[in-house]
């Protein structure tokens, strides 16, 4: 029997909480309140030079993305816990690597869990992510950029990453 991996993005249970609780406000009150925006502006006569009106559909397409995206994001979680403090790369880490010469730091695994950092996120399927994950704080690698040119990395520290 073939083990497959799972093909969802990893949340941390604080990062799928806190996803959870968006979508279940922008499910509820966040519908009810657009519905009441559109509503008032209908209210306000011609809809063809009714700016408020379009405005408020703009807004209800832009939420109706985001309730889809954080749908089919938790649909595909994988939830787990977040990782060892160990040294060793892993989805939920912040990595700080040498490339280049120049130090990089960023989080391997999924933007949601980086939540309203400034972090940049690299996915562990990613060429750097399938390079270094599994890999430990001292350790070279290289890998394949999609310009087909090889590149070292030497991950100098690899932490759990804490909101």
């Amino acid at each position: 029997m073939t083990e497959t991996a799972p093909t969802g993005s990893f949340l941390t249970q604080e990062a799928h909480d806190r996803l959870q609780a968006e979508l279940t406000d922008l499910s509820g009150r966040g519908r009810t309140e657009i519905a009441h925006r559109i509503e008032a502006a209908r209210e306000e006569g011609d809809l063809k030079e009714n700016g408020g009106y379009h405005a408020a559909k703009e807004e209800q397409g832009k939420m109706e993305a985001r309730i889809r995206q954080l749908t089919q994001i938790l649909q595909n979680a994988v939830v787990g816990e977040a990782p060892k403090d160990d040294g060793v790369v892993e989805q939920g880490m912040v990595v700080t690597v040498e490339m280049f010469g120049d130090e990089e730091t960023f989080l391997i695994g999924s933007r949601e869990i980086a939540d309203g950092s400034d972090l940049q996120v690299f996915s562990e399927a990613s060429p750097l992510g399938k390079a270094i994950v599994g890999k430990s704080v001292g350790d070279e690698t290289s890998y394949l950029a999609p310009n087909g040119k090889e590149i070292s990395v030497k991950i100098l520290a690899a932490k759990p990453y804490t909101a």
